[in-house]
């Protein structure tokens, strides 16, 4: 018996019914259309992945409503990582409003795209820390959307909420294109040092060259997560279809898996499904081998 094999990092959706301020980046062209749960059903069968999770893409409550009820109608959804107005006096009863919703019992996280705010500081503003404590107390996952600059805030949040669970998007997006970052480097490892984090490995092919990359070059950024995290707390995600961008499901898979591999068997196993599990509560069962 193992645990099912779940891509906790994926993406819905459709750029004809709103506006994604992200994706105006004329590099994005090949993505600019809709994806849904028929474009990624197959992938999922063909690469024997069981279940996801969808993860916000813009600051829309009404996004994380249309999310909620994909997962109520979708078997392999299984957890919906949304967005609240972390700043909003009502943070609290707007997220007990989502969660009463059709698929609400499917809301395992909250997201925020940090790392596209001004402030380098905004997950230590008083207003933010408010909602994300508002998070942490219905039980909920906060994912960190941060790069290097916004580190430092990062694990100031999880140091002062140590009762919560973190999980950080994308390794931190470390610059793979442009070479090792040491700052980074450091800055992952400190971050770790908080027993409340998980790491997704997830999007690290769009950090690279997406016409020069491998699962060689990921290597270095993967084993350093893998040492920083150990084997309870790495996660494997697809990023698609922003990873489209660079390579197949297929071949970002594989990547991940054959780097994950070498940190060792355990590391593999637990990355694929059973880390997730635990980073967001999920209630998975045990399916045949």
């Amino acid at each position: 018996m193992s645990s099912p094999t779940i891509d906790a990092h994926q993406h819905f959706w459709d750029p004809a019914r709103a506006h994604y301020p992200w994706m105006d980046d004329a590099a994005l062209a090949p993505i600019r259309r809709a994806f849904g749960p028929g474009d990624l059903a197959p992938l999922l069968a063909a690469n024997g992945v069981d279940a996801s999770i969808v993860v916000q893409c813009r600051s829309s409550r009404a996004e994380t409503e249309e999310f909620l009820a994909i997962a109520a109608a979708i078997p392999f959804v299984i957890g919906v990582v949304g967005w609240v107005d972390l700043t909003a006096a009502d943070v609290g009863a707007g997220l007990d409003q989502l969660l009463s919703l059709p698929g609400g019992a499917k809301l395992v996280g909250i997201r925020h795209q940090v790392h596209d705010e001004a402030d380098a500081d905004w997950l230590s503003r008083a207003d933010v820390r408010r909602g994300l404590q508002a998070v942490l107390a219905r039980g909920l996952a906060y994912d960190l959307l941060v790069r290097t600059r916004e580190l430092p805030a990062a694990i100031a949040a999880a140091r002062d909420l140590p009762q919560g669970r973190f999980v950080l998007d994308h390794a931190a997006k470390p610059p793979i294109a442009s070479g090792f970052d040491r700052r980074w480097a450091e800055q992952l490892a400190a971050l770790a040092a908080c027993p409340n984090v998980w790491c997704k490995i997830s999007g690290l092919a769009t950090e690279a060259d997406w016409q020069d990359w491998d699962a060689a070059r990921l290597q270095p950024y993967i084993a350093h997560a893998g040492r920083c995290f150990g084997a309870d707390r790495l996660i494997f995600g697809s990023d698609w279809p922003v990873c489209l961008l660079a390579g197949s499901y297929a071949e970002i898979k594989a990547a991940a898996e054959t780097d994950l591999a070498a940190l060792g068997a355990e590391a593999l196993r637990k990355a694929r499904g059973a880390n997730a599990a635990s980073a967001y509560r999920l209630a998975i069962g045990e399916t045949s081998c």
